[in-house]
């Protein structure tokens, strides 16, 4: 999605909050970012299965917390600060998975959330895995994280601070500290492909 696709987008999500469709909202959030969130999920967590428990968690999070955005960020920077809320919570809270209750309008969101998993995953199993996935695969998953926001997502250094979790007060600190992260870890890359003839 391009700039203009995704300022269309986020005018279109906030138009419908400050109408008081949540509903309308929601749904063209998670058609809009759903899938690139998904694909970032899947890259971040390897696993279909998790990603995708991940994801509905994700959609869940979006539905019910749109209306009380503050639009102090991109949409599209905070449906990422949501995904790797979760992410963070599903893999230090593996049982949390089993006590969940009652989810919002279940049947919408569940609809709306399948419809993005099932069309990200049959674009994702088209395109043919390279060595150099395999390479930022072995990463640890934060560094994993940072590469695939950065590189995949292309995500401003600044809106990657927030989506990692930092303050507004640390936005420049924390996005100086990623970019030297982010050199290390590329330099791990190359290393590793080198030693591996790519």
């Amino acid at each position: 999605m391009d700039d203009a696709a995704r300022a269309k987008l986020e005018r279109e999500v906030r138009d419908a909050c400050e109408r008081g469709d949540a509903r309308a909202a929601a749904t063209a959030a998670l058609h809009g970012y759903g899938p690139e969130v998904f694909g970032f999920l899947l890259a971040v967590h390897r696993s279909e299965q998790d990603a995708s428990d991940v994801f509905a968690e994700v959609a869940e999070a979006i539905w019910r917390s749109l209306p009380s955005f503050a639009w102090e960020s991109t949409l599209r920077t905070w449906a990422y600060a949501i995904a790797r809320n979760v992410s963070r919570s599903f893999r230090r809270d593996a049982a949390r998975r089993n006590r969940r209750g009652t989810r919002v309008d279940t049947s919408a969101l569940d609809d709306v959330a399948q419809a993005v998993r099932t069309e990200t995953l049959a674009f994702l199993r088209t395109a043919k895995r390279s060595r150099l996935e395999a390479l930022r695969d072995a990463l640890d998953h934060e560094d994993r994280m940072l590469l695939v926001l950065r590189v995949d997502r292309g995500l401003a250094w600044n809106d990657l601070a927030r989506v990692l979790g930092a303050e507004d007060a640390d936005i420049a600190r924390e996005a100086a500290r990623l970019r030297k992260r982010f050199q290390i870890v590329k330099e791990e890359i190359r290393e590793r492909a080198r030693r591996e003839g790519l």
